[in-house]
């Protein structure tokens, strides 16, 4: 893969992961339409860990906080689980301390209920469907489907509830709604900011917990890569490796400028535009899928 294309695939990952038009989808597309070859389990890697950096950018202080929270969390539940135990064998009476006593342990303890639904579905997904390589008529309706959630998302009341008033029932189904839009064609996170906002969540909260909620599933899917990339085939050479790091920093550097875009559009409800983009090229992709299906009927040889 030459410098140009790897600039390329990562100025399109970075447009696609972040604003809802499907970077799965579109993958499939190109590689039916164009004879789009497969980036490579490397480069695959290091793009989503590229595009993640441009989400720890825009959130740092957040995230960093959550870390914090998250270790207090381990802390707390060590130490409720030794005073348990003194409680009972010592006879002692000491009193337990509170595990989520902040807004941003809620928030952690929301994450981690999220991302649970989300692995169990995308597994589930990955062995029913062909995520590789499938079907045209797949990614279609399902950018239709994303296209008409985008098309409906700004009409929806704005909500009021914060990582507070969030429920692990709100939680809950967003995690369900990540792991469905791992299906090629359904938009990250236009199906988590639709159900953000059908959950009642704040505008700029359910944003913030769409891309925070993404970083354990994109990291998780990195992981679970991880075993492969070390397998007989997969070696490459300094050279190519450095196009891809240019790549990965391509896919950072744009993936921000998104983020940075959807924030405004979103909060401004101006996501009409992207259902129509999504609307285009579901027609698109669906047209593609009967035209290909009646070509490969009328080029079979005949016995």
């Amino acid at each position: 893969m030459s410098l140009l294309e790897t600039i390329i695939l990562g100025i399109i990952q970075g447009i696609a992961e972040f604003l809802p038009i499907s970077s799965s989808g579109h993958l499939a597309i190109f590689k039916a339409l164009f004879g789009l070859e497969d980036v490579g389990l490397t480069y695959d890697i290091l793009l989503h860990l590229g595009t993640l950096v441009a989400v720890f950018i825009v959130y740092w202080k957040d995230i960093w906080k959550l870390i914090k929270e998250g270790i207090g969390i381990v802390i707390d539940v060590c130490r409720n689980i030794g005073r348990f135990f003194g409680n009972k064998f010592a006879k002692k009476n000491s009193p337990y301390v509170k595990i989520v006593s902040s807004a941003y342990r809620k928030f952690v303890m929301l994450i981690i209920v999220s991302t649970i639904p989300t692995g169990i579905i995308g597994v589930i997904f990955s062995k029913i469907f062909n995520m590789d390589n499938p079907s045209l008529i797949i990614p279609g309706i399902s950018l239709l489907i994303t296209g008409l959630m985008l098309s409906v998302v700004d009409e929806l009341p704005a909500g009021h509830k914060t990582p507070k008033e969030t429920t692990y029932k709100n939680s809950l189904t967003l995690g369900i709604a990540q792991g469905i839009a791992t299906l090629p064609g359904i938009s990250r996170s236009g199906t988590t900011l639709t159900v953000g906002v059908l959950c009642g969540l704040d505008r700029k909260f359910a944003i913030k917990y769409s891309f925070i909620m993404s970083i354990p599933a994109i990291l998780g899917a990195c992981v679970l890569d991880l075993k492969d990339l070390f397998a007989p085939g997969n070696a490459i050479g300094k050279t190519q490796l450095t196009y891809y790091g240019i790549g990965a920093v391509v896919a950072g550097v744009v993936g921000y400028v998104c983020i940075k875009t959807l924030l405004v559009l979103f909060n401004n409800k101006k996501m009409k535009y992207f259902s129509y983009y999504c609307f285009l090229m579901g027609i698109v992709a669906i047209a593609a899928s009967f035209i290909t299906v009646s070509y490969t009927h009328l080029t079979l040889p005949t016995t």
